[in-house]
C-alpha cells in the first residue's frame, strides 16, 4: 500500500534525504521517498497503515521540527 503526503515547510534537499532516511527505519515502511522539489513524501507500507502512518508524523515532527505532513 503506497500512502502519499505533501510536506510543509521543507526548507532544502538535505533535509529532505535526512528525513526520508528516518522514515525507512520505520517497522513496517517498505519505502520512504521524500521529493523535496515537489514537497511530496511516498511511504511503500507493510503492516498496519494507521500505526505507521502516526510512526511517521512522530518522526518528522522529531527530525524538522518545522515541517507538517498533511
Amino acid at each position: 500500500m503506497k500512502k502519499k503526503y505533501k510536506i510543509e515547510n521543507l526548507d532544502c534537499g538535505h533535509c529532505a534525504a535526512k528525513l526520508e532516511e528516518a522514515l525507512n527505519k520505520i517497522n513496517g515502511v517498505k519505502e520512504a521517498k521524500v521529493n523535496f522539489l515537489t514537497q511530496k513524501v511516498t511511504l511503500e507500507i507493510e503492516g498496519e497503515a494507521e500505526s505507521i502512518c502516526n510512526e511517521a508524523e512522530k518522526i518528522t515532527k522529531k527530525v524538522l521540527p518545522q515541517c507538517k505532513l498533511y
